[in-house]
């Protein structure tokens, strides 16, 4: 029998007033959320918010292909309830990244959108499984330039896809094998943008899940903490 162990943190960060990203651990469903809300203020609250209430409220269910639709329905839901609030007030562009992973039985899955992040630890090495929707993103993916290049870019806050922007919500996604020992790292772009592979991969190995999620939040407020950052890390024990 599997045993999930789970660590989050969220931190507003030393020059935003407001935190616009919204976290969820649910370990009883095995979902763990991390969304960044855009927008300024309240409406990026709203969306990020709005991305992990609509997990929240989705249907349970105990089979692992029911699960991955009710999830992704529950992005559209959020898509639609966006994009209605934005029209509502008169708002120009509100939205959020979200990034998503799932447990079921002997295999993780995990959606996204944006340039929220989802890392793997496994036999000592770290593995980005997602790939940003940004415009540096696609200059990484054509082999221009590799991710922790790409976090000194001018345009790397430039995202591409985001829950609540655009008429048609595009999802990805991403399914594997779930071995004892794995160690996942869900976060927003206020962590990434401050700590490269290599440092991550310290810090994933050397913490205790106990504190792992706070000492990540922490380094990146001593190296500026510009952004509002947030973790979540989920072990497979």
């Amino acid at each position: 029998m599997r045993r999930i162990r789970h660590n989050a943190a969220s931190h507003v960060g030393h020059v935003r007033k407001i935190n616009e990203d919204s976290i969820l651990s649910l370990p009883e469903r095995e979902i763990w959320v991390v969304s960044d809300g855009m927008g300024g203020h309240e409406a990026g609250d709203f969306a990020s918010q709005t991305v992990v209430e609509s997990i929240i409220t989705a249907p349970e269910t105990g089979d692992p292909a029911a699960r991955m639709h009710s999830v992704r329905e529950a992005l559209y839901r959020a898509h639609r309830r966006i994009i209605a609030y934005a029209e509502e007030i008169g708002a120009g562009t509100i939205g959020a990244t979200v990034v998503v992973l799932l447990l079921a039985e002997a295999h993780f899955m995990a959606f996204w959108v944006g340039d929220s992040r989802l890392y793997r630890l496994r036999d000592r090495r770290i593995e980005l499984l997602t790939s940003d929707h940004s415009v540096v993103g696609m200059l990484v993916e054509a082999g221009h330039m590799t991710w922790d290049e790409a976090e000194a870019h001018p345009q790397s806050n430039a995202i591409t896809r985001a829950v609540g922007v655009g008429d048609e919500l595009e999802i990805d996604k991403i399914r594997g094998d779930l071995r004892p020992g794995d160690r996942f790292l869900l976060c927003t772009d206020g962590l990434n943008k401050y700590m490269g592979f290599a440092e991550l991969e310290s810090v994933l190995l050397s913490a205790p899940i106990e504190t792992v999620s706070q000492r990540l939040v922490q380094m990146a407020l001593d190296r500026g903490g510009a952004d509002n950052v947030s973790v979540i890390v989920v072990d497979a024990v």
